[in-house]
């Protein structure tokens, strides 16, 4: 069975501590789901053509299934409802390849 994966990308971050909540309870909710952070961060990133080297997120779960069960869980919603006002993110689901 292919792997799922959220794939998350912020274009700009001008007040990264107003991240600190919504990443406290997305991590719990990430890791009640099963899922496991396998990038996260803007340090190292080399970005090509009309990349964005700001902060890459790249979250894996067993199933794509169990990936957009994760991110519909009553524990994300609440994640979600702590993002700040302001901030833009390309976020995704996607299946793996088997």
């Amino acid at each position: 069975m292919p792997k799922g994966y959220w794939v998350s990308v912020y274009p700009t971050i001008t007040e990264p501590e107003r991240l600190e909540v919504y990443n406290g309870l997305a991590g719990l909710a990430v890791k009640a789901a099963g899922g496991r952070t396998l990038a996260r961060g803007g340090g190292r990133v080399v970005a090509h053509e009309a990349g964005i080297a700001e902060r890459v997120v790249l979250i894996e779960f067993d199933s794509f299934e169990q990936a957009v069960a994760a991110y519909e869980s009553a524990a994300y919603r609440k994640a979600l409802a702590a993002l700040p006002d302001g901030f833009e993110r390309d976020f995704r689901i996607i299946e793996g390849l088997d």
